[in-house]
């Protein structure tokens, strides 16, 4: 793991909130659910499935939004491998990412499979997963990544609170990190994200949000 590791507390209900940014690690509602609404549906998955479908995410956290879209690659009975890239800054331990995970029971089979790996340097392989995990700042990382995605997870924390996973110029790489018909999702409906995202070349829609947040934004390269 890198040097630099993730600084965390945990609150009500076991959820890990990041002390550098002020900032949960997921939805204190249903973490779970907002994955699947935000991430998973807001890129149409699993409908776009295919063999060699590559998602890629800025903030990998906890791994819960690997755990939620490998569990939806295989009850959605897709056949193949999934390849899922995540850039991060500040990992979590390992023992923070079982701890974190073990919240969601519905995940707990695939939670305790995919244990043993977290740690390892650059990420893993199963017969259906092919993971990289890109440590260090994805303001540098991903300029030099050279492979393109099907699908974004815009996860890092709040833009009021973590500007630099939001600035244009990553949000361009991003779209130039995209391959042709593959889209975005985030959580966040800031205005300055989706008309950077618009400058990059994708198209935004502002779409109903999880929970307490009334929007979110979808994106798309055509």
């Amino acid at each position: 793991m890198a040097d630099q590791q993730a600084e965390l507390e945990w609150r009500t209900g076991e959820v890990p909130v990041s002390t550098r940014f002020d900032d949960p690690y997921y939805s204190l509602e249903d973490g779970l659910a907002e994955t699947r609404h935000v991430f998973l549906a807001g890129n149409g998955l699993p409908e776009r499935f295919r063999d060699g479908f590559h998602i890629a995410e800025l903030g990998f956290g906890t791994g819960l939004n690997l755990l939620a879209a490998l569990q939806m690659w295989r009850t959605s009975g897709q056949t193949g491998v999934l390849h899922f890239t995540s850039f991060e800054a500040f990992p979590l331990p390992p023992g923070a990412m079982i701890r974190a995970q073990a919240r969601f029971t519905s995940l707990a089979p695939l939670a305790e499979e995919l244990a043993p790996h977290w740690g390892l340097p650059d990420g893993f392989d199963l017969p259906d997963l092919r993971f990289r995990l890109i440590e260090g700042d994805a303001r540098q990382t991903l300029r030099d990544w050279p492979m393109t995605a099907d699908a974004w997870f815009l996860d890092g924390f709040s833009p009021a609170k973590n500007p630099e996973l939001w600035e244009p110029a990553l949000l361009a790489e991003v779209a130039s990190h995209t391959a042709p018909g593959g889209s975005a999702a985030t959580y966040t409906a800031a205005g300055h994200v989706r008309r950077a995202l618009d400058a990059a070349g994708l198209m935004t829609e502002r779409v109903p949000g999880f929970g307490r947040k009334r929007h979110m934004t979808v994106a798309r390269k055509v």
